[in-house]
């Protein structure tokens, strides 16, 4: 499921992708707009293959996905006006995800690297606290919820 491109009344643009299969960093990297930027910073973040000493064979993301896009599109456009930065690109997957596949990415492209960082780490808490998504492990001792969001 891909979201239109959103333009913000500023012109700054934002990109937002949900996943089913597989998301790629590098492939939404090109998508970020850097025009007038000196700095970009990114964030992704994997499937860990152990969790407390155990064996984790995947995740499985539950998301009430007509609100999921919503979310990450109205968390970046805040983040264009909160930290000054001229662009953002963010994705999620849905579905199962294997270790060490990427779970989100989070692209951010400023004018300073200080705003780029500040928005790529406000955005990646935002998202865990604010996404509708739902995580269940699948480990080798039996399968887990996450507590809370993200």
């Amino acid at each position: 499921m891909v979201l239109p491109t959103y333009e913000s009344a500023m012109g700054q643009r934002v990109t937002v992708q949900v996943e089913a299969k597989n998301l790629n960093p590098n492939q939404l990297l090109e998508k970020l707009k850097v025009t007038g930027s000196g700095a970009i910073v990114s964030f992704t973040g994997l499937t860990r293959g152990e969790e407390n000493g155990v064996k984790v064979f995947s995740l499985d993301f539950d998301a009430w996905e007509e609100q999921l896009p919503r979310v990450l599109e109205d968390l970046a456009s805040q983040s264009l006006d909160k930290f000054g930065v001229e662009s953002v690109v963010i994705a999620h997957r849905i579905g199962n995800v294997g270790p060490e596949e990427p779970i989100v990415s989070i692209h951010v492209a400023s004018k300073h690297r200080k705003e780029a960082f500040q928005a790529c780490s406000w955005l990646i808490d935002s998202l865990k606290s604010q996404a509708p998504l739902w995580k269940k492990e699948n480990r080798e001792d039996g399968t887990h919820w996450k507590e809370g969001l993200g």
